[in-house]
């Protein structure tokens, strides 16, 4: 026995399982609360969501051990009940008339996928001895639950979840979860999409047996029964792509826990799509919502078509001109530095600044008028005054500070007075960044986007009395035309 044990010990270290398939898995995006945003196929093109025993609904389970394994909770791996019973079949009858594989046994084919074959069976069980010895019962099933092939490039229960019933498999009805235990036989045979007949009457031989074995009761049975198998798949869950994207590409293969709140994602991306259609020239639209107590971004539509023209071209991470939205920063420093207050009277009249003459909007200038009007209609003269007291280099400056990465022209040393008016670029993104600043009474920090990531501490670039002036100004600032 001792010889036995070592010899099994020493081929335990010498080959242990290959669990490369298992650990390839979809690339995840998952909202504040865990529910999926977008998953991305694996590199070999296969839809392998990771899938634990607390992913899916526990009738799946029972239904799956009375199936396909109902001793599995006892055994080691290997069932010698049902392996003797299988050979004892295979001698009388001179053909295989039932299987004896463990729910252990098929993760063991799944790990390292071979050609059928009496040796091929040996080598599975031990396999499976090994699964068990290194792993708990429930991360083996974790293993079947992730791999079990579903039919084309699915492959795992939630994947076929999502593909078959639009959802996650935790609240599977006794005919969903019956098909999904059926499937894994024979997933191209059975594949509800191309063969739905075939799929259902495996589903209904899958309920029968558990209804033999006291799974389900009698109504539950005949309620299952009557239910129509899905005859097409699903697209997997598209939220917030742009998100997704650029989380996914981060760490791949992983599960990302984000900040995005799923319904209001949802919402806004409805508002977006119905302000869209007026707008006679289709054109994009992209937002990012900030929670302002928290620093968390809460909803980001990186553009309103991401299948069309340039649409997986992220609009909430590029950068372009922010036009007038910096200039309540800029008054902003000029009241913490007390050259400015809202109350102070300027000129808003034409200025020539070396080669350039800034104008306002509709081509006209208002004449001497108080800071909080020049801030609430947007004047650019009094604007470009008040960069230049708090001076062009020191404000980019802060803005770095804060987080931001301002884009200048060719040539542009930061010295121009033209940042007032939009010369720099920043990225929606940043500029979500710098008015939750502002919200929060002059401390900065980047957003919070990932719950895996430490949030980032804030820094006071503003006292919270100048950073008060600017809310109390832009709250009685008038809407725009139409809104």
């Amino acid at each position: 026995v001792a010889l036995v044990t070592a010899g099994a010990l020493a081929l335990d270290r010498l080959f242990p399982p290959d669990l490369t398939r298992y650990h390839q898995r979809s690339s995840e995006v998952v909202d504040a609360n865990g529910r999926l945003l977008r998953a991305f196929t694996t590199a070999d093109g296969k839809w392998r969501l990771a899938t634990t025993v607390d992913d899916v609904d526990p009738l799946y389970l029972a239904l799956l051990k009375a199936y396909e394994d109902r001793r599995f909770d006892d055994h080691w791996g290997v069932d010698p009940l049902a392996a003797a019973r299988a050979a004892r079949q295979w001698v009388s009858r001179g053909r295989i008339v039932s299987g004896a594989s463990t729910i252990s046994m098929q993760a063991a084919r799944l790990l390292e996928p071979r050609p059928r074959g009496l040796l091929t069976k040996v080598i599975q069980s031990a396999r499976a001895l090994q699964l068990e010895w290194r792993y708990s019962k429930q991360e083996v099933l974790a293993i079947y639950l992730t791999l079990a092939p579903m039919g084309g490039n699915l492959e795992g229960v939630r994947a076929a979840s999502f593909a078959y019933f639009g959802k996650e498999p935790k609240s599977l009805s006794a005919a969903e979860a019956a098909l999904l235990v059926a499937i894994p036989q024979s997933p191209e045979r059975r594949r509800p999409d191309r063969a739905v007949q075939r799929a259902q009457s495996a589903r209904d031989r899958v309920l029968a047996r558990g209804f033999e074995h006291g799974v389900i009761d009698q109504s539950l049975y005949d309620k299952a029964v009557t239910r129509s198998a899905p005859d097409r798949r699903l697209a997997m869950p598209m939220h917030a792509p742009h998100l997704a994207t650029w989380a996914a590409g981060q760490s791949p293969g992983t599960a990302v826990p984000t900040t995005i709140r799923l319904e209001l994602q949802n919402a806004l991306a409805q508002l977006v799509t119905e302000e869209r259609a007026q707008f006679p020239d289709r054109a994009q639209i992209a937002m990012v919502v900030v929670d302002n107590r928290t620093r968390s971004v809460v909803a980001w539509l990186g553009g309103s078509d991401f299948f069309g023209k340039a649409g997986q071209v992220d609009l909430v991470r590029a950068h372009r001109s922010p036009g007038s939205a910096l200039k309540p920063l800029i008054y902003a420093m000029a009241f913490d530095d007390r050259t400015l207050h809202p109350q102070s009277l300027v000129e808003d009249v034409p200025v020539r600044f070396r080669e350039w003459l800034p104008r306002n909007f509709d081509r006209d200038h208002q004449g001497a008028v108080t800071v909080r009007r020049a801030l609430q209609q947007s004047l650019n003269v009094p604007a470009v005054l008040a960069l230049e007291k708090v001076g062009p280099q020191r404000f980019l400056a802060t803005l770095r500070s804060a987080g931001v990465s301002p884009g200048l022209p060719p040539g542009d040393l930061g010295a121009s007075l033209g940042i007032a008016l939009g010369s720099a670029t920043i990225s929606p993104l940043e500029m979500a960044g710098l008015y939750n600043g502002l919200a929060t009474g002059g401390q900065f920090s980047p957003l919070q986007i990932r719950r895996d990531r430490p949030r980032a501490e804030p820094r006071r670039l503003l006292g919270p009395a100048a950073a008060w002036y600017v809310g109390d100004i832009l709250a009685e600032a008038p809407l725009p035309e139409g809104f």
